[in-house]
């Protein structure tokens, strides 16, 4: 009976087949027309996540350019999915069209350099206060560590909020520049790596879940919700009942307290 339900399903075309079906085919076979089929299907999760991403983008980031940039996100996620990893392929695909995105934007190098400069001050600053402290500093004390009035750390702030690229993507810990491993890629667990690598992303992700734990309230909630809950900064504005460009700051905020920590514990420091 096993081998008669394997032959049925071998001779059903891609269309008559079950995704779970399709997912085991896929990996052994590499059929092009699968591949096209996967790539039909999910193709709005790719205008989806370059929707989310384009908001508080700079006019001159084009949202069809980042759904271009998104695809190959897509091509990337369908090519090395594993079903056999208990992950959902939406779950894991999301990860890889924003990372996508965000590795085409960077590299097209659009971000101020002034910009650049201020972000990587404030986020060592940020850094290097709470190595001292032993806790999450606040906005007077990062403000007084940068020589600035709190309205003049804010007003920067914003000024990077509205202009860099700030995301989860960004946040990651490794011992080699060239091995970044973000969120995204720690829940994975490929069978393929050594234990010894294992381990390592199994603490990675301790420290990112430990170090979100360690955020002010505010900043850790819109974390969850961006993340998490897929909720657009508006949204999150509406449910904190405080404005968007608010939501934008503590976003910002969050994200450089976490790359701070990180770099941190990387360095040994904390």
């Amino acid at each position: 009976m096993g081998n008669v339900l394997r032959n049925d399903t071998a001779h059903r075309s891609p269309e008559q087949k079950t995704e779970e079906e399709l997912w085991v085919v896929y990996r052994k076979t590499r059929d092009p027309a699968i591949r096209e089929l996967f790539i039909r299907q999910y193709a709005p999760l790719v205008k989806y996540v370059a929707g989310k991403v384009a908001i508080g983008m700079p006019a001159n980031v084009e949202f069809d350019d980042l759904v271009g940039y998104g695809a190959f996100g897509l091509m990337d996620a369908i090519d090395k999915f594993d079903p056999e990893k208990n992950v959902k392929f939406k779950t894991y695909a999301v990860t890889r069209i924003r990372g996508a995105i965000f590795d085409e934007l960077r590299s097209i190098d659009w971000v101020p350099r002034s910009v650049r400069q201020k972000t990587r001050e404030v986020e060592e600053t940020i850094g290097s206060l709470e190595a001292q402290l032993g806790r999450t500093a606040t906005d007077q004390e990062i403000a007084a560590a940068l020589g600035l009035s709190e309205a003049e750390y804010i007003k920067t702030i914003m000024k990077i909020s509205g202009t860099s690229i700030l995301s989860l993507n960004d946040v990651w810990f490794s011992g080699d520049e060239n091995d970044k491993v973000s969120i995204g890629d720690s829940i994975e667990s490929p069978s393929s790596m050594n234990p010894d690598v294992i381990v390592e992303k199994e603490e990675i992700r301790r420290v990112i879940v430990e170090a979100i734990q360690e955020l002010p309230d505010k900043e850790k909630k819109i974390l969850v919700l961006y993340y998490y809950e897929e909720l657009t900064l508006k949204e999150i504005g509406q449910v904190l009942e405080v404005t968007e460009s608010r939501v934008s700051q503590l976003h910002t905020k969050a994200i450089l307290r976490l790359r701070a920590k990180l770099t941190n514990i990387r360095k040994g420091i904390m």
